[in-house]
C-alpha cells in the first residue's frame, strides 16, 4: 500500500513541480519586467529549488562521448554486449583514426567494472569509467530497475548475481584471453564469491581483483548501515521495507525494496549535509554562480535517481553479509546455474592478484572492512597483494572526484599493468624456445600452429599451440633418436611435395623412440625467478592487528 500512496503523491506533485520550473524561468527572464524587481532573483531561486525537490528523477545516461588517450581525443561508442533479465553488460568501445593511438588502444588490458546494486544506477560510476577508459578496454554491469522487469522473468537472488558476474568474466576471457575485475562497494562480496568459486573449480580467474570500499567483513568498524542491519531482524526487513510494484509498471506485482525508501535512508544518514547543500544552491542561484549551480544539479540528478531491488536479492544480502557474516565465517554456499551447491572458499584463489582500497572517512564501509579480504585470500602470494587507504576520502571519494583521479587511479592502473606484464612474462620462455630452433626444424610446428583455431585475441596467453610441436627435436637425447629425426628432415628438404608423408614419418619415428623431457626443476626455477623479478615492487600487506 505504501508504494501506491507514494506513486499517487508523486503524480499529484508532478504538475506543481513543472509549474515551479516555469515560474523560475519567468522571474529570471530579462525580457519580463518583473525580473527587474528587487525580489525577482530570490523568487526565481525559490521556485527553482522547489522544482528540484519535487521532480521525478529518471535514470541518467553515462554521456561519455570522448576521452583523451595519450593527448588524443578518442570517440566512445556505448553498446550493450550481453542483455540479461536483470542486468546489461555495457561496453564502451573506443575508436580512433590515428594509427599510433589505435595500436595503443589494442594493446591495453580489458577491465570489468562491477557496479553496485544497492539503490543507485551504474551511472554513479561515470567518473570511474571515464578515467579508466584512458588506459583500458572497459565493461560495466548496468543493473536494471526491478520494477521494470516483468514477473515472467522470474526471481532474482544473490546466487543469480554471482552467476551473472562469472558469466561476464568468461565472456571477456573468451575475447581477450583474460581480464581484470574492479568492484565498488556492495559487489565486493559477490565478486569475491564468484572468483573463489571459479578458482575452486579450477577455472581461469581474472589477473587482478580490485575491491573498493566494500563490506567484506561488516563486523569491523561498524557504521550506521551495519548497525541497522544487525539491530533489526530478518523478519523486520521483510515486513517493513518490502512492497509490491504498482500496476502502472511492467514489473507489477513483483516484491521489491523500493527506491524511494532507499533514498530516504541515504538522506537520513547525513540530513544536515544535504540541507546545507540545497541552501547553498539557493544562494548560488541568487548570486548568479552558474558553475556551482550546475555542479549541484549534476550531482543530485545522479544521487536522486534510484532503482528498486528485487526482494529476494535484498533480503539474502542483508542476511548473508550483515547478519550471518557467511563469507568470513566460511559458511556460504552458492547454487550454480546447473543447480549444484558449492562452498565459497576465498583461500582457493591463487592466480589472481588482490588490491583493496579504503577511504579514511568512509561512513558506509568502515575502516578494515575491505582490507579483510587480504586476510581471507591466503592463497594469493604476498607480492601479489596491495592495500591502499586514502587520507581524507569518504565513501564516494575513492571512486569519484579528484582523490579518485589523483590518488587512487594511479595506483590502480599501475597494479593492473604490472600484473598484465607479469602474466605475459610467464609465457615468454615458451616463445623463446621456438625462436631458438633452426629454420629447418620448424615447418611442421609452424604448419600445426597455423591450423589451430584462434579462440582468443590475446596470443600471449596461448603457449600450448607451439610448445608440443617443437618439443621432440629439442629435448631428444639419444643418438638414434637424433639420427631418425635428422633423416626425416633431410628427406623433407629433398621432397617438399611429400610434406604430409614426411610429417607422418616424423610422428612415427618419435613414437617408436620415446623422448626424454628436460628436468622439471630447471623450468620451475626459471619460472620462479622470472615471476620474482616482475613482482618485487609490491609490498606485502600489514599483518592483521
Amino acid at each position: 500500500m505504501l508504494y501506491q500512496i507514494f506513486e499517487t503523491q508523486r503524480s499529484i506533485m508532478e504538475p506543481f513541480s513543472d509549474l515551479a520550473q516555469a515560474a523560475a524561468k519567468l522571474f529570471s527572464n530579462p525580457l519580463n519586467p518583473m525580473s527587474q524587481t528587487p525580489l525577482a532573483q530570490r523568487t526565481s531561486a525559490g521556485y527553482a529549488l522547489m522544482h528540484r525537490l519535487g521532480k521525478d528523477y529518471e535514470k541518467p545516461e553515462f554521456g561519455i562521448k570522448t576521452v583523451k588517450v595519450n593527448q588524443t581525443d578518442v570517440a566512445i561508442h556505448e553498446r550493450i554486449e550481453i542483455d540479461k533479465s536483470f542486468c546489461e553488460l555495457r561496453r564502451f568501445k573506443r575508436f580512433s583514426d590515428d594509427p599510433a593511438t589505435l595500436t595503443r588502444l589494442k594493446s591495453q588490458p580489458a577491465v570489468l567494472i562491477v557496479a553496485p546494486l544497492s539503490g543507485h544506477y551504474a551511472t554513479l560510476l561515470r567518473d570511474t569509467v571515464k578515467t579508466m577508459l584512458q588506459d583500458h578496454k572497459v565493461y560495466i554491469t548496468d543493473w536494471k530497475n526491478a520494477r521494470l522487469v516483468p514477473l515472467a522473468e522470474g526471481e532474482f537472488h544473490l546466487d543469480d548475481y554471482i552467476n551473472y558476474v562469472q558469466e561476464f568474466i568468461r565472456h571477456l576471457q573468451s575475447i581477450y584471453g583474460n581480464c581484470h575485475i574492479v568492484s565498488v562497494c556492495q559487489p565486493t562480496v559477490p565478486v569475491m564469491a564468484a572468483v573463489s568459486l571459479m578458482a575452486s573449480r579450477g577455472e581461469k580467474t581474472p589477473l587482478t581483483m580490485t575491491m573498493m570500499g566494500g563490506p567484506i567483513d561488516a563486523r569491523k568498524s561498524p557504521t550506521s548501515v551495519n548497525n541497522l542491519a544487525t539491530n533489526k531482524s530478518f523478519e523486520w526487513f521483510e515486513n517493513n521495507v518490502i512492497y509490491r510494484v504498482p500496476a502502472n509498471f511492467p514489473g507489477a506485482g513483483r516484491r521489491v525494496y523500493p527506491g524511494f525508501l532507499q533514498y530516504t535512508g541515504f538522506v537520513a544518514m547525513n540530513p544536515d549535509r544535504h540541507a546545507k547543500s540545497h541552501y547553498d544552491y539557493f544562494k548560488d542561484l541568487i548570486k548568479g554562480d552558474d558553475a556551482s549551480t550546475e555542479a549541484h544539479r549534476k550531482f543530485y540528478d545522479e544521487y536522486n535517481a534510484v532503482l528498486d531491488m528485487d526482494a529476494d536479492y535484498y533480503l539474502e544480502t542483508i542476511q548473508t553479509v550483515f547478519q550471518d557474516f557467511k563469507l568470513v565465517n566460511g559458511t556460504w554456499d552458492v547454487k550454480s546455474v546447473d543447480g549444484k551447491v558449492e562452498r565459497v572458499r576465498p583461500q582457493d584463489i591463487q592466480g589472481t592478484a588482490l588490491m583493496t582500497v579504503e577511504g579514511e572517512l568512509d561512513d558506509i564501509s568502515g575502516s578494515g572492512q575491505t582490507r579483510a579480504a587480504q586476510d581471507m585470500c591466503t592463497g594469493v602470494a604476498a607480492n601479489d597483494r596491495l592495500h591502499l587507504e586514502v587520507p581524507g576520502a569518504g565513501h564516494y571519494g575513492i571512486f569519484s572526484g579528484s582523490r579518485w583521479r589523483n590518488v587512487v587511479y594511479p595506483q590502480v592502473v599501475k597494479f593492473i599493468l604490472d600484473h598484465t606484464a607479469s602474466q605475459a612474462s610467464k609465457t615468454a620462455p615458451v616463445k623463446q624456445v621456438v625462436a631458438e630452433q633452426p629454420v629447418a626444424e620448424q615447418p611442421v610446428a609452424v604448419q600445426a600452429a597455423a591450423k589451430q583455431p584462434a579462440t582468443e585475441t590475446a596470443a600471449a596467453v596461448q603457449p600450448v599451440a607451439v610448445a608440443p610441436a617443437v618439443a621432440a627435436p629439442q629435448v631428444s637425447s639419444k643418438p638414434a633418436e637424433k639420427a631418425a629425426v635428422k633423416a626425416v628432415v633431410k628427406a623433407a628438404a629433398k621432397a617438399p611435395t611429400k610434406a604430409a608423408v614426411t610429417a607422418s614419418a616424423a610422428k612415427a619415428a618419435v613414437a617408436k623412440a620415446p623422448v626424454k623431457t628436460a628436468p622439471k626443476g630447471t623450468a620451475k626455477s626459471a619460472a620462479k625467478a622470472n615471476a620474482t623479478a616482475v613482482k618485487t615492487n609490491w609490498v606485502a600487506p600489514k599483518k592483521k592487528d
